[in-house]
């Protein structure tokens, strides 16, 4: 549901409709400079990165940690493609910003798409 409430995924969203990956790794090669040793080290961070992040956020004990750490995934997300981890990710910032409670469902939803991110990660890095 929270993936149907983010905004802004723009031609990014059809990126991952079209291909289903939860990477655009169109994006993530022009970032990486089409260099596969680049790219493979990227993804390797950031599956790395991503799951500290979402340890943080879900260890949150404020609204001000947990906005610090979403913004920080957000951000990753955005600069390999992962573009539904960065919408979930703001749409839970937004949310917070706005003056809302932490919903539990939102932070459940961003852990769900890291994982998704991770098993991509794993699968194109055991793949080659």
């Amino acid at each position: 549901m929270a993936r149907n409430s983010a905004v802004g995924a723009g031609q990014a969203g059809t990126a991952r409709e079209l291909t289903g990956d939860p990477i655009d790794m169109v994006h993530l090669d022009q970032q990486s400079l089409g260099d596969p040793g680049l790219r493979e080290e990227v993804l390797r961070l950031y599956s790395q990165m991503s799951g500290v992040y979402l340890s943080r956020i879900e260890q949150a004990q404020t609204a001000e940690d947990l906005l610090r750490h979403l913004h920080t995934l957000k951000s990753a997300a955005a600069g390999i493609g992962a573009w539904h981890v960065r919408d979930l990710a703001k749409y839970a910032e937004d949310a917070l910003r706005e003056g809302h409670p932490i919903d539990p469902h939102h932070i459940r939803a961003v852990g769900s798409a890291v994982a998704e991110c991770q098993d991509f990660i794993t699968g194109l890095i055991v793949d080659n």
